[in-house]
């Protein structure tokens, strides 16, 4: 069986599969090459079962039918250990011959499903270390820090093969890598979902090895050493993943320098490039949804420090303009955003210190008005999309920067948000006012009633499915008008 957790329970454990090396694949092949049987069903002697259909395709020796000895079966068992103790050159020559017999008969689909769990093995094969023995399991541990910042490599060896390799980032510290390597393995080890080797084979000299040893024995009941080899095959394992940890750390690194530059220092640069009054630390952006002028909506997001805030996102219904009017929609969106501040509802609605509009000059000019009349601290942009202009109240040229430039994509970011999250609103919209329209002809169903219908099953899919009992349990709805639904639907 295949599982993701270690248990004490007396079992033996193989693995853990990675490195584009999959658990699935290792047990399909087991039971392709050594005809291992894939359930759990209990055999009790003298007790013969009818056999299924795995032995009739020839995946299973079928041993709780009779169809297999005890002793031919404990066999293949043995030998399936073997394999997956990193011993793979039998089960490479069964799937070749079977293989080879399922071409010869023409069974050309069978034929490719062995090639396919030969190139399995093949990569399998690629993995196994030639100098190190077989019967090693091990992880070798390397750690790498450049006074700032760490990094941990860990490579797993399991029967002379590696397996897998993980890494991990280190908080800064101010204890030494002795120190940090020991804290590290108490707290890596202590899941009990992880393996725990025979072995630790470590690039840096601990303080405490013999209470690791002992703590690790403990916790895996057999007996585990603690190593730091100074030459031969274990000492270029080592070097290998303190290499792995200095490439790791140093690509960390330039992540979170990348992001700096695309957020804060975008955010920093933005202020001097748009001659701003205050550090855009909370940016909110606006833009109108509508077809035709119906369903009109405004949407709002959020960057704190350049990433997106979603959970301050808000939507807005276009309730007082009439017709398709963008600049006196965004004008009504605004003023009621606005509005909010310096009052109790500032708390859930902080205020902003940069604000930027979906669109050019045009929308700019509708809306700085309010900002004189309601916020006059808070600074205003808009970006027009065609060209990519930045428009200010201090400048009637408009601002264009280089397509490269971090703290344009950091704007094109917000108002593509704003855009994408003002468009679903609108569609969100259409299709409750859709699914109304469709409501209205069941008889007996009114306002109140369609709304709770919307409210529960959000789509006219999930009311065509919903059963009558579920049905029934929407507020306002009984048993009898339930079935008028469900009548409804069938022969729609």
């Amino acid at each position: 069986t295949i599982t993701r957790k270690i248990k004490k329970d007396g079992c033996k454990y193989f693995g853990p599969y990675m490195l584009k090396v999959n658990a699935n694949d290792i047990l399909s092949i087991l039971q392709e090459a050594y005809l291992i049987r894939p359930c759990s069903t209990f055999i009790k002697d003298g007790k013969v079962k009818k056999e299924c259909l795995n032995y009739h395709i020839g995946l299973c020796l079928s041993p709780c039918s009779g169809k297999c000895s005890q002793l031919e079966y404990s066999k293949r068992v043995k030998k399936a250990m073997d394999f997956l103790s990193g011993n793979d050159d039998e089960a490479e020559t069964l799937l070749t011959e079977k293989m080879l017999n399922s071409a010869s008969y023409e069974e050309f689909e069978r034929a490719a499903t062995y090639r396919d769990k030969l190139k399995m093995l093949s990569r399998l094969k690629e993995k196994k270390i030639t100098s190190i023995s077989r019967h090693i399991t091990a992880d070798v541990i390397a750690l790498y820090s450049d006074g700032i910042f760490a990094s941990i490599n860990i490579l797993m060896i399991r029967g002379g093969r590696m397996t897998g390799a993980v890494f991990f980032g280190e908080e800064t510290l101010s204890i030494s890598n002795s120190q940090r390597i020991t804290e590290f393995l108490t707290r890596y080890y202590s899941n009990s979902s992880r393996e725990i080797p025979d072995e630790i084979i470590l690039n840096e000299e601990i303080e405490d090895k013999l209470v690791i040893e002992n703590y690790l024995s403990s916790l895996s009941l057999k007996s585990v050493k603690v190593n730091i080899p100074k030459k031969g095959i274990k000492k270029n394992l080592v070097d290998m993943a303190k290499s792995n940890a200095v490439d790791y750390l140093s690509k960390q690194i330039n992540k979170v320098k990348h992001k700096d530059d695309m957020t804060i220092v975008a955010c920093k640069r933005l202020m001097e490039i748009l001659n701003l009054k205050n550090y855009p630390r909370r940016i909110e952006c606006y833009d109108i949804s509508h077809i035709s002028g119906v369903d009109k909506v405004g949407a709002m997001t959020v960057f704190i420090d350049g990433e997106p805030s979603r959970v301050d996102y808000r939507k807005f219904k276009i309730k007082l303009v009439e017709g398709n009017n963008d600049y006196a929609s965004l004008s009504e969106v605004l003023k009621r955003r606005l509005l909010k501040l310096n009052t109790i509802e500032e708390e859930k609605f902080p205020k902003p210190d940069l604000v930027v509009i979906d669109g050019g000059k045009g929308q700019l000019s509708a809306v700085k008005d309010l900002f004189s009349q309601y916020a006059p601290e808070v600074d205003l942009i808009s970006l027009a999309e065609r060209e990519e202009e930045i428009f200010t109240l201090h400048s009637k040229e408009p601002i264009v920067l280089s397509k490269q430039d971090y703290c344009l994509k950091m704007l094109q970011r917000i108002r593509d948000e704003a855009h994408r999250f003002a468009i679903t609103f609108n569609r969100s919209l259409r299709g409750k006012r859709t699914l109304k329209s469709i409501l209205t002809e069941i008889d007996g169903i009114g306002k109140k009633k369609r709304d709770a219908l919307i409210d529960k099953f959000k789509d006219i899919s999930s009311i065509s499915k919903a059963s009558i009992e579920e049905l029934s349990k929407t507020a306002g709805i009984g048993e009898v008008q339930a079935k008028k639904i469900k009548e409804f639907f069938k022969n729609v």
